[in-house]
């Protein structure tokens, strides 16, 4: 049964509400190893290749096997950490993370990995996901005691593992798996051994590389590519691995009858260099430019993407149209936050500062423009309006997934119903909304087959409403801050 939810907003304000933020946010980035002298650098650069996955906060814990010591701050990663950070964070084992917060605010208390010292043990977390039991939990580990320090669904998983009434780690992540409910890729670090657990659906990707003698963890193979690491395999749904002197190993910590791969990962957040969830992106994202030529034939001067979140669709779509792709929008690489305002006369400032129309390409011509996704609309319709001023004759745009009509509640951050523009406006109605001749999405049934073709493996529930885990403890009850 299709169902829609919509969060209070008292409860749990959306970003997207925020003046300019029509593009969903990226979740978080988590990275691991174990048995490398220079543990914090490695990870230091397997955060900066996962950069795209969160530009809130990051840090970086390390352990010895003596002493743990660790960094976090606000900001880019390279704004963060210097050499001379690095060099103090000694040790041959380290987990980092980079954030955005799906759960709890955006401050420096809930900057993670998050540590902490039980019974004389070091314990520190990184958590990319979004529990949707987090508020029942909670109120349960209040009412016995327990004192939270952050906002954050993460710090749930620390205090189970606390509480776990057990001296022997795997039986407490093993316990803990059972208790939380939702998604979650999520290292863990102690004074001897570094872990990675995934949930047992498999939502968010989770990979394990080698670099000559040392282990690594990261939540995309992008951050192995840069540490010239060797992809070994994923972490399966519900694994728990276990790194240490002795080497890696693994069991079963929880299981589900199916498993349900975000299909998101693959349509916007995930590099295109990296391979996740056994399959590699840029390929996985020419294929749903080629299903789209399949099903929507266009009459166009050339196709053109809007940079970057149309470029692999575009050339997917091009070579199977027989139509020439062109790059009629530039991008400025060297964009940063400015302070100083522009003044009322340049309108649409925040765009165009961003991305700019060749103007003499676009001039007289029929164009199809394409779209990874459609969230508010707002960029698109600036973006479109941009575009026919510049010339542009008659624009239609190929979005390569289907329209984004429920909220998600697993870690991406539209958790509206309300701020999607597909679930209250037809195809027709935002055609003319964003200014469009023509606007076609791709089907669930072609986006499925581009996958692989098999439906069961994924989540869909942005597109279809069918949640594989009930969010209805997360649906106005969950009071902790976004």
């Amino acid at each position: 049964m299709k169902k829609s939810y919509c969060c209070p907003s008292s409860l749990i304000p959306c970003p997207l509400s925020i003046p300019g933020q029509s593009r969903p946010r990226e979740e978080c980035g988590v990275f691991g190893v174990y048995g490398h002298p220079e543990a914090s650098k490695i990870t230091y650069f397997g955060l900066y290749a996962l950069q795209h996955r969160g530009q809130e906060s990051a840090g970086i814990v390390t352990a010895d096997g003596r002493e743990v010591r660790e960094h976090k701050a606000m900001g880019l990663v390279p704004d963060i950490f210097n050499e001379a950070m690095l060099e103090d964070l000694k040790g041959h084992s380290a987990i980092g993370h980079v954030r955005y917060s799906t759960t709890g605010s955006s401050i420096i208390q809930n900057a993670q990995p998050f540590r902490v010292c039980h019974s004389g043990c070091n314990l520190a977390v990184g958590h990319n996901g979004n529990l949707v039991n987090a508020y029942s939990i909670r109120r349960e580990l209040e009412s016995h005691g327990s004192i939270f320090q952050t906002t954050m669904d993460s710090e749930i998983i620390v205090h189970l593992l606390a509480r776990a009434g057990t001296v022997d780690m795997d039986e407490a992540i093993v316990s803990t798996m059972k208790r939380i409910k939702g998604a979650y890729s999520v290292v863990m670090l102690t004074d001897k051994t570094i872990y990675g657990f995934r949930d047992p659906m498999g939502f968010r990707p989770l990979c394990i590389g080698r670099l000559n003698g040392a282990y690594v963890l990261a939540s995309e193979t992008c951050a192995f590519d840069l540490i010239q690491a060797d992809y070994i395999r994923e972490v399966a749904p519900g694994e728990v691995v276990a790194i240490d002197e002795n080497g890696l190993r693994s069991f079963q910590g929880v299981t589900s009858p199916r498993t349900a791969n975000c299909i998101f990962e693959f349509i916007y957040f995930a590099r295109p260099d990296s391979t996740i969830f056994d399959k590699n992106v840029y390929n996985f994202r020419k294929s749903l430019g080629s299903a789209l030529a399949r099903e929507a034939t266009v009459d166009a001067d050339f196709v053109m993407p809007f940079p970057d979140s149309g470029n692999y669709a575009a050339v997917g779509y091009a070579q199977a149209a027989n139509m020439p792709l062109e790059l009629a929008v530039i991008r400025n690489h060297y964009v940063g936050r400015t302070f100083i305002q522009p003044s009322q006369s340049m309108r649409d400032f925040g765009v165009r500062v961003k991305l700019n129309p060749v103007r003499d390409m676009l001039r007289g011509k029929k164009v199809v423009i394409m779209e990874d996704s459609i969230i508010r609309g707002t960029t698109s319709r600036t973006r479109v309006k941009a575009i026919r001023e510049a010339g542009a004759r008659e624009i239609t745009m190929l979005v390569s997934c289907p329209p984004s009509r429920y909220p998600c509640f697993y870690g991406i951050d539209f958790s509206t119903s309300g701020e999607l523009i597909a679930s209250h406006k037809s195809v027709n109605e935002i055609r003319d909304y964003l200014g469009l001749d023509g606007l076609q999405y791709l089907s669930i049934e072609s986006m499925i087959k581009a996958a692989g073709g098999d439906s069961g493996r994924f989540c869909l529930a942005c597109f279809n409403g069918e949640y594989p885990i009930p969010v209805e403890d997360y649906i106005g009850k969950f009071q902790l801050e976004r």
